[in-house]
């Protein structure tokens, strides 16, 4: 296979690119500070801040476990649960599909990146993993930017969520702002869309797409004979235009001396 690597710096970088967006993905996934809200009532919010993910909800307090060390109380916020906002139950499907995506789009560049740098197969397949892979992180990328947006968008109205009695949670906040949660996760989603279109910007050279092919002493168009120096070839109609294709064309100007 023709030597490629240097056709797929880009895709390289972009693969790296790819896989700190789909880590940074996962991380904002974990994360509980998708929304701060700030409290004035510091009965059982100690701090004044209490944290939304898409997951739970948690702040410090020291009077709902022990009054004598402060620690964080979290409750979970489940997909069934009647009080959870549109914005949240979206996001907790959303999120593992982007995470998903990601995982199948970087393992199909993986493969791609492998025949390129060790040459193991054809254009083809190489094309077709990129073109895959890149699809994928592309959707990966809109997945996550649907539901951050949509939570972002409820951070910048002041949206409320009606929470049971025991979240100690109250019913709207002073004031709410977006956590690191949201930040990451935007950035990790333009990570992972800019790596899907650096992956389906891939040309393959136009100089490389056909395969060197074996000479034709390789393919029985001639051989050698018993004593190594004799050469046999093939009788066929066309046998003196092989000949002149696979040894080169007699020059007119070294034939005509040789005859003077």
């Amino acid at each position: 296979m023709p030597y490629l690597v240097h056709t797929a710096h880009a895709q390289f970088v972009g693969f790296l690119v790819g896989a700190i967006g789909w880590i940074l993905t996962m991380v904002a996934i974990g994360l509980v500070q998708w929304r701060i809200w700030v409290v004035s009532d510091l009965t059982f919010i100690n701090s004044g801040q209490a944290w939304v993910g898409i997951w739970r909800t948690c702040f410090y307090t020291h009077v709902l476990v022990t009054s004598e060390y402060e620690v964080m109380y979290c409750q979970k916020i489940r997909l069934s649960d009647t009080f959870t906002p549109s914005e949240i139950a979206a996001a907790q499907p959303m999120m593992l599909l982007a995470l998903i995506l990601g995982l199948f789009g970087n393992s199909s560049v993986i493969y791609g990146l492998r025949n390129i740098y060790f040459g193991l197969d054809k254009q083809k397949p190489i094309i077709l993993a990129f073109s895959i892979g890149g699809g994928l992180l592309i959707l990966a990328g809109v997945s996550s930017f649907i539901p951050l947006f949509w939570n972002l968008n409820s951070v910048a109205t002041n949206q409320t969520i009606n929470f049971p009695d025991n979240f100690y949670m109250p019913p709207a906040p002073v004031e709410q702002y977006v956590g690191p949660g949201i930040a990451i996760g935007i950035f990790a989603s333009i990570l992972v869309v800019v790596s899907g279109v650096v992956f389906l910007s891939y040309k393959f050279p136009e100089g490389l797409r056909t395969k060197v092919e074996p000479s034709c002493l390789e393919e029985g168009h001639s051989g050698l004979g018993e004593t190594g120096m004799t050469l046999s070839l093939r009788s066929t109609p066309t046998g003196s235009q092989d000949i002149k294709s696979c040894y080169g064309m007699d020059n007119p100007a070294f034939q005509s001396e040789q005859n003077t």
